[in-house]
């Protein structure tokens, strides 16, 4: 069976940290890749620079989004992968702490799939990667995530 990955974007040690403690929590075996920045997302995406081995890095099935990034902003990483044909149906999610509706409207007039905003309580991660995954990714789960 082959996994689908899942790409997060993200430059907060703690926020990735939430990320990949609510996967383990919530049994979801499907991988997830960590780039740190708006470059190196698209870097990942293009399979350039140290991104090649797609063995090593193969293409997501999902992309969470903050926007926020060191270096390219997350808008600018959206842009690229919408300008992308080969990236056209890939969802997107933003997860950011931003409460702007401007950011929100930008986001999805972009093509974000959806726009969520991180939760305060970071221990509430699991709740909203739940239902995101559940959305757009075919999970690869040892539990239901509806338990």
């Amino acid at each position: 069976m082959t996994h689908k990955t899942v790409l997060y974007v993200e430059d907060e040690e703690a926020d990735v940290f939430f990320v990949k403690r609510a996967f383990a929590h919530l049994n979801v075996s499907n991988p997830l890749r960590v780039v740190r920045n708006g470059r190196d997302a698209v870097d990942y995406l293009a399979g350039t620079g140290g991104f090649s081995d797609r063995q090593r890095y193969p293409l997501p099935s999902l992309v969470l989004l903050d926007l926020k990034l060191p270096g390219i902003q997350g808008v600018d990483v959206l842009a690229w992968i919408r300008q992308q044909p080969q990236f056209q149906s890939l969802p997107v999610v933003i997860f950011s702490a931003s409460h702007l509706e401007t950011d929100r409207d930008r986001a999805l007039q972009l093509g974000a799939n959806d726009y969520v905003i991180k939760p305060i309580d970071m221990t509430k991660v699991p709740e909203f990667l739940s239902s995101v995954l559940n959305r757009f990714v075919k999970l690869d789960a040892a539990e239901s995530l509806d338990s």
